[in-house]
C-alpha cells in the first residue's frame, strides 16, 4: 500500500467468509501527529526551547527557569509523575562549571606539590596556601561590591576562572615572607622570631608595590563602562577583590603561622 486509498481500499475478511473494503466498516481520517517519538535513558520526552533575552546572561536565564518557572508550573499540578532537566547551552554551562572546579583542586594540588619541591618540606607549602581562603573571601566581596556598585554580575564561567586565577597569584606574597624568612635562619643565623620579623619588615615594600600596581591595572577591567566589558567585569572583580584582601591580611597570618613551624629549622652559622 502506497497511499491512504489503498488502505481504504483494502479488503477485510469477515466471520462469514466475506470479503469487505475497510472504508465500509470504518472511516479513515487525516490529521496530524508526532513525526518521531524521543527518548532518552528509556524515558519519553519533550523538549522545549527557551530563548532568553541577549542582554539576559545564561547562567540568570537558568536561575529563573529553576527558582520560578518549574516551581510555579508544578504548583499548578501540570508536572506530576514527570521528570524536568535543563539541557543544551544550560547542560554545556553546567558541564564547564564542574570541570571548572574540578581545575580549581588540581591547580591547588599542583601548587602545592611544586612549592613542596622548591621548599623541600611538605608544611611550608599549607602556610603559603592559607592565603588562598583569604582570597577567595576577597573574591565573593569583590563580586558583591560590584553588584551593589556597578551593575549586577552573575556567577558566570570567567567569573568563576577568576578563583582560579587567583590561586597562582595570591600565593606570591606569602612565599616571599616564607623564603626570606627561612634564608634569615639556615644563612644569616638568625633567631627564629628575629628573622620571621626581618623578613615580613624587608619583603613588605615589595608586596604592597606590586599588589598595588595589580590592582590598579585591573581596576579598569571591573569597573569601566563599554560595550563587551560584562564579559571580563566578575572576572576583573573577583581577581581584584581577592588579591586586595589577601594582601591585607598576608603580612599578618603568614608570620604568625610560619612562627609555628620554623622553629623545626636549624640555626645555621653566621658566613664569614
Amino acid at each position: 500500500m502506497k497511499t491512504p486509498e489503498d488502505l481504504e481500499r483494502a479488503l477485510v475478511a469477515t466471520p462469514q467468509g466475506w470479503a469487505v473494503p475497510l472504508d465500509s466498516l470504518a472511516k479513515v481520517e487525516r490529521t496530524y501527529g508526532l513525526n518521531q517519538i524521543r527518548h532518552l535513558e528509556r524515558k519519553r520526552t519533550i523538549t522545549l526551547q527557551i530563548t532568553p533575552p541577549k542582554t539576559m546572561p545564561l547562567q540568570q536565564a537558568m536561575e529563573t527557569v529553576d527558582q520560578k518557572l518549574i516551581p510555579a508550573v508544578k504548583g499548578m499540578g501540570l508536572l506530576q509523575n514527570l521528570e524536568v532537566r535543563l539541557s543544551g547551552a544550560a547542560d554545556k554551562l553546567t558541564v564547564t562549571r564542574n570541570a571548572l572546579q574540578g581545575n580549581f583542586l588540581l591547580a591547588l594540588l599542583i601548587t602545592y606539590l611544586l612549592m613542596a619541591a622548591l621548599f623541600e618540606n611538605f608544611i611550608y607549602p599549607f602556610i603559603i596556601l592559607f592565603t588562598v581562603p583569604l582570597a577567595g573571601a576577597g573574591g565573593f566581596l569583590g563580586l558583591k561590591l560590584e553588584n551593589w556598585f556597578i551593575a549586577q554580575q552573575p556567577m558566570d564561567i570567567l567569573t568563576m576562572l577568576g578563583f582560579v586565577i587567583l590561586i597562582g597569584v595570591v600565593v606570591n606574597n606569602a612565599i616571599l615572607i616564607v623564603h626570606q624568612s627561612l634564608n634569615n635562619v639556615r644563612e644569616h643565623a638568625m633567631e627564629h622570631l628575629d628573622a620571621v620579623l626581618e623578613a615580613t619588615r624587608t619583603r613588605l615594600r615589595p608586596i604592597y608595590m606590586s599588589a598595588s600596581t595589580s590592582i590598579f591595572g585591573m581596576l579598569p577591567l571591573a569597573v569601566a563602562p563599554g560595550p563587551g566589558s560584562e564579559l571580563y567585569r566578575g572576572l576583573g572583580a573577583v581577581v581584584l577583590g581577592g588579591l586586595a584582601l589577601s594582601t591585607v591580611f598576608t603580612v599578618f597570618v603568614i608570620p604568625a603561622l610560619l612562627m609555628f613551624f620554623i622553629k623545626m629549622e636549624k640555626v645555621g652559622s653566621k658566613a664569614a
